[in-house]
């Protein structure tokens, strides 16, 4: 995926955190249960930090572009889609069935950072 589409994907994921946010502290506080505010809540801090570290990571690939960067990106946007989005779906009354996805996004974005962590000691460059 090209640069620009990437940090398209970054600027949409950093406006939703802030949408998100302002709609949980504002618009969902008197409607929802302390525990699915709470879910709503750790929603938006997950997708906010990684979001950050997804814009790091471009940044990072415009200076030393490295095979596995575009990797860690895509498994930390999956992560987040799932382990996000799902707590989203059931604070707002979504179907328990949905539970199970949360921790596999979590995983998701924990492989992330492993592969993170991996691209940064093998430092192979990307190919051109």
């Amino acid at each position: 995926m090209p640069s620009r589409l990437l940090w398209l994907v970054a600027a949409l994921s950093g406006l939703s955190v802030v949408v998100l946010g302002a709609w949980g502290a504002h618009g969902l506080a008197d409607r929802l249960d302390a525990q699915a505010l709470n879910a709503w809540h750790t929603g938006v801090r997950y997708q906010a930090w990684h979001t950050l570290a997804f814009m790091m990571i471009l940044v990072w690939r415009e200076s030393v572009p490295l095979k596995g960067q575009r990797t860690v990106l895509a498994l930390w946007g999956a992560g987040m889609l799932l382990f996000c989005g799902s707590l989203y779906v059931l604070a707002l009354g979504g179907p328990a069935l949905l539970g199970p996805i949360t921790p596999v996004g979590g995983l998701v974005m924990m492989a992330g950072w492993v592969m993170l962590g991996v691209t940064a000691l093998r430092r192979r460059p990307e190919p051109a």
